[in-house]
């Protein structure tokens, strides 16, 4: 075997190992998306049930004091919450979910970014941007709730620092979600001032005993919706990021077998050419003697 032969059959076999490494992420990428979607039936379920006891608790409230949520358009301060991927090989997800933010910059007073993801957190600093607060992404759906509460955790900490100056917040959540053909779908939601137009009052039946006043029962309710709201975020986000990854596999996938084709065939050649050589060489040797 010549050393040109030698050196396409090695390349075959890291070509086919190569092969194997993708077909794993692919599946594990998978697995990731189907477990995302177990789990955002339950977060949706909990946040339905969240919605429907603030409809109550606002039918407990006279008209005229009941929240609105409306927030305003100057004069305030705004936090932008961004979830990025975690880990890469998922093609354009985080670029996009930044030029998302920084378009959010064109507008109002220049937000305050806090940004969940390491692989988002080294395409902010390519970027120049420095965020405020950062935490890794989730690795398993069974993480969500915990990142969740940090998220709050930190929000409501720097929120709570500027209520005591007077100065309104806006709080916006930027996330991905799974989509059909095209790639991830780009979300965006404002989590602060609350809407609570999106839960119309509803006072069926008895009305239900409290031990909290009725204002505080809703502000804890809206806490607990926001919650809600974060988990699926971050469900969904770590479904789009293993889709996007997913795509990127089944690229891969193709640019590898093609590679692998081209080599293969390129193995075939240079055999056949060194057997036409050993059969000149020894149809001369024959001739000579």
């Amino acid at each position: 075997m010549s050393d040109r032969l030698a050196e396409i059959e090695a390349r075959i076999v890291s070509v086919n190992q190569l092969s194997s490494v993708i077909t794993a992420m692919r599946g594990i990428a998978a697995a990731r998306m189907s477990e995302a979607g177990k789990h955002l039936e339950s977060v949706r379920a909990y946040s339905a049930t969240v919605g429907m006891a603030i409809g109550r608790a606002l039918a407990m409230q006279p008209s005229d004091r009941r929240p609105d949520g409306r927030g305003r358009d100057t004069g305030y301060r705004h936090i932008v919450i961004v979830l990025c991927a975690e880990q890469g090989f998922a093609g354009s997800f985080s670029n996009r979910m930044l030029d998302r933010f920084e378009a959010l910059r064109q507008n109002g007073p220049a937000p305050e970014l806090m940004l969940v993801g390491d692989r988002g957190l080294l395409s902010a600093g390519e970027r120049g941007l420095e965020p405020a607060w950062t935490a890794p992404m989730i690795a398993a759906t069974d993480q969500a709730a915990a990142l969740a509460n940090r998220v709050m955790n930190a929000l409501y900490s720097r929120i709570d620092g500027t209520a005591d100056s007077g100065v309104a917040v806006c709080v916006t959540l930027l996330h991905a979600a799974p989509g059909a053909t095209a790639g991830p779908q780009m979300m965006e939601k404002r989590l602060v001032p609350f809407d609570f137009g999106r839960f119309p009052p509803a006072g069926s039946g008895e009305p239900p005993l409290l031990t909290l006043a009725p204002g505080e029962l809703l502000a804890r309710l809206a806490d607990e919706y926001i919650f809600a709201e974060l988990c699926e975020a971050v469900v969904l986000s770590f479904a789009a990021e293993n889709e996007a990854r997913m795509r990127a596999m089944v690229a891969a996938q193709k640019n590898v077998s093609d590679t692998l084709d081209g080599l293969v065939a390129s193995s075939r050649r240079q055999r056949q050419e060194e057997t036409t050589n050993e059969i000149v060489e020894l149809s001369a040797s024959q001739a000579g003697q």
